[in-house]
């Protein structure tokens, strides 16, 4: 799937991203679910290629006969690791259960509101004249906050000229993808003046203890996102003070269920959380539009329209009314392949019965 656009990170330009649909057919029902992982392990140890290897060899073995979606985890619990492979296969899995009862995603995870505003990532730029187009543009579609890319080298003059074009009114928070280390601390606090919502996940990602003494040394609010991938790791986070914010991906948490239980983790600690992107097809977004109404995602997330990443997205595109995307209602995601689509874009298929 071409991007529209190359989308630059700390870690690397993603100019295509590479999709692994699973596909779950029952007697009753079939079900979609997507992979996050890249195709490259450079975000995160999975990539897509080894991800299609450990469902085939590991995953699906593992699995009964017949099984609910709550019973997924469980089955694969033995397995260590492989969040994203595990996240695809529940949420098929899932997404096939639910069309067979008649019963949305949203009304599932316990959805508040039929739609949720929308906020964009914007990617690290050659120029500033450059990323203040892109931001123009986005608040010109009715994005209504706005995430920005950063790196070393590319952090608080950034910052400083979009908050200097657009205005205070404007909800800014950054992204770092773990690219700085705590001897930074003074420098990322120069980013403090410009009232952002948040700065997400500065350090690296196992290390909650050193997002703990960073904390408190700036006014800007921590998020966290890699360090989280699991309820456990957040209850941790919380414990020791590393964040007062959580980005959750369910593609990259294990699925849309230990996403619930995260949220409700820190709904009761008073943690806020946001619901984060890994440029989903429509099914992924489809997913992650249903879990940010829930009712303790107070902040807007990555659930982007279609064509901020896609000019054609495999379902039938989730546009932007009023800085806001729709929950889909109808069974299950909601949304499904179009096929002519899916068969233009499809590289290799393999089927597997059990």
């Amino acid at each position: 799937m071409p991007l529209v656009a190359p989308f630059r990170t700390s870690f690397g330009t993603e100019t295509a991203r590479d999709v692994l649909l699973v596909r779950v057919v029952t007697p009753d029902a079939e079900g979609w679910g997507e992979c996050v992982a890249m195709s490259e392990p450079l975000y995160s140890p999975e990539y897509v290629d080894g991800a299609a290897e450990v469902i085939r060899r590991f995953l699906l073995p593992a699995l009964p006969g017949s099984l609910g979606a709550n019973d997924v985890a469980r089955a694969l619990e033995p397995i260590k690791g492989h969040r994203m492979a595990k996240a695809a296969l529940e949420t098929a899995i899932l997404d096939a259960q639910l069309r067979a009862a008649g019963e949305s995603f949203g009304q599932f995870l316990g959805a508040a509101r039929t739609r949720v505003p929308c906020g964009v990532s914007v990617g690290i730029m050659d120029s500033v004249p450059q990323l203040l187009d892109a931001v123009a543009g986005y608040l010109d579609e009715g994005y209504v906050r706005i995430k920005l890319k950063i790196e070393p080298g590319w952090d608080v003059e950034p910052v400083r000229a979009v908050r200097e074009r657009f205005g205070d009114d404007v909800l800014l928070q950054v992204d770092a993808n773990a690219a700085y280390a705590l001897t930074d601390a003074r420098h990322l606090a120069r980013l403090d003046p410009f009232d952002l919502l948040l700065i997400e996940q500065p350090l690296a990602n196992d290390d909650l203890v050193q997002h703990a003494a960073l904390a408190p040394r700036l006014k800007t609010p921590i998020c966290l996102d890699e360090s989280i991938e699991s309820a456990e790791h957040a209850a941790a986070a919380i414990a020791l003070g590393s964040c007062s914010i959580v980005n959750i991906k369910p593609g990259r948490i294990g699925g849309y269920l230990e996403a619930r239980r995260i949220h409700d983790l820190c709904r009761a600690n008073g943690v806020a959380v946001w619901c984060g992107g890994m440029l989903e097809t429509g099914l992924g977004r489809a997913a992650n539009v249903a879990l940010a109404a829930l009712p303790g995602f107070t902040l807007p997330g990555d659930t982007s329209g279609s064509r901020r990443y896609y000019a054609t997205d495999v379902t039938e595109p989730f546009e932007l009314v009023d800085g806001h995307l729709e929950v889909p209602a109808g069974p299950g995601l909601g949304v499904e392949p179009i096929p002519s689509v899916l068969d233009e874009v499809t590289t290799a298929t393999e089927w597997i019965t059990l």
